[in-house]
């Protein structure tokens, strides 16, 4: 378990601008050692640049990035105890994969069997034994992808940066690079940051997940908090599908917010903020998948909203059902298991039904 206290990155108060664009806004936080860090957002959020302000190849506009406790602001990225592995892979064409992998211990004067014993020692490890003398592009891009990550690690980094190294891959070759690439991590116990854009690779891999958007980092927490605890409507927007339902705060009961949302009624929340103003404008937040649909109106327990349905879509493992509640302009996204082998369609659009779930299952946001 990875010491709190025990960072091996510090950005403070760092800032990227390029003329009157704000890339990096104001950003502070801790990466932990040894932990598997992800920065996430939408295309122009500000990751790569953040990225790239690690590696060296852009300095801040402002602020400061340390690096096992020593100021970066100076220092080159070839100086720097950081490796980056990119999308493109960067593998050099005209040389084997041996001497792609071992292009950065030669600088470190090896003698030749240190070298070849480090580079055969990075082929086992990732599982390229036999490849040693082939050209790069005798290889598939898992093999590339591979090759980029042994030569950034044979030389020991104290930190690896990944940008988006798994986009170029097909979807099934991504999702097994995946479950390589959190192994490789827990077994050479090397921090690294990774900047994806995809949330469920983010989810899948990460430690903790720093949420970007406009340059600012809006979130950093697990992948289950960041799920059901968003902070803000745009994290918990982003993070999956949600639905969302305005309104304001009527009162406060044992423990709970009861939010008056307009004609479907009212929503009762759990109060985990300690300051709750009645009169408050708030949104609630409830995940698909938490939601259930009854075909009769339920016992008063829990939350519940009729409404009829609109639309279903089959999805594989699960369908997502498509209702319309008074008063909303989204419907509400009901996602239902197909536990069974062949699904039954409901074949009741426009039929009346009553949406169920849990006071614990919903979440309270400021409205944005």
């Amino acid at each position: 378990m990875v010491n709190n206290e025990d960072s091996v990155i510090s950005l403070r108060g760092v800032a990227k601008h390029f003329g009157a664009v704000r890339a990096v806004d104001d950003v502070s936080f801790e990466i932990r050692r040894g932990e598997f860090f992800s920065l996430l957002g939408p295309s122009g959020c500000g990751k790569t640049t953040l990225l790239r302000l690690l590696a060296g190849f852009d300095f801040p506009t402002q602020g400061e990035i340390l690096i096992d406790g020593q100021p970066m602001s100076s220092v080159p990225p070839y100086k720097r105890p950081t490796n980056t592995v990119f999308q493109s892979y960067a593998i050099f064409p005209h040389l084997s994969v041996a001497e792609n992998i071992g292009y950065g211990l030669r600088k470190k004067g090896l003698s030749k069997r240190e070298l070849a014993e480090s580079v055969h020692q990075a082929l086992e490890q990732m599982k390229l034994a036999g490849y040693g003398s082939r050209a790069a592009h005798q290889l598939s891009g898992g093999h590339r992808q591979r090759v980029a990550l042994a030569r950034a690690l044979v030389c020991r980094p104290k930190v690896l940066l990944l940008d988006e190294p798994l986009g170029a891959l097909d979807r099934k070759l991504r999702e097994a690079m995946q479950i390589e690439l959190r192994q490789l991590q827990r077994s050479v116990g090397i921090t690294f940051v990774f900047v994806t854009h995809d949330q469920e690779e983010a989810l899948s891999l990460s430690d903790r997940i720093a949420v970007m958007s406009k340059g600012r980092v809006l979130q950093i927490d697990s992948a289950a908090r960041l799920y059901e605890v968003p902070n803000c409507r745009l994290v918990a927007d982003f993070i999956g599908s949600m639905n969302f339902f305005d309104g304001s705060i009527k009162c406060v009961d044992n423990g709970h917010v009861i939010v008056d949302v307009g004609p479907a009624g009212s929503l009762c929340v759990p109060k985990i903020q300690k300051n709750v103003e009645l009169g408050a404008e708030v949104t609630v937040a409830v995940r698909p998948e938490k939601v259930h649909i009854e075909w009769r109106a339920p016992k008063p327990k829990g939350n519940a909203i009729v409404g009829r349905i609109a639309d279903e879509s089959y999805l594989g493992d699960r369908s997502h059902y498509y209702v319309e509640v008074p008063g909303m302009i989204r419907r509400v996204c009901v996602a239902h298991q197909n536990a069974e082998r062949f699904r039954r369609s409901i074949e009741s659009h426009g039929r009346q039904v009553w949406l169920t779930w849990s006071t614990e299952s919903a979440v309270l946001l400021p409205r944005e």
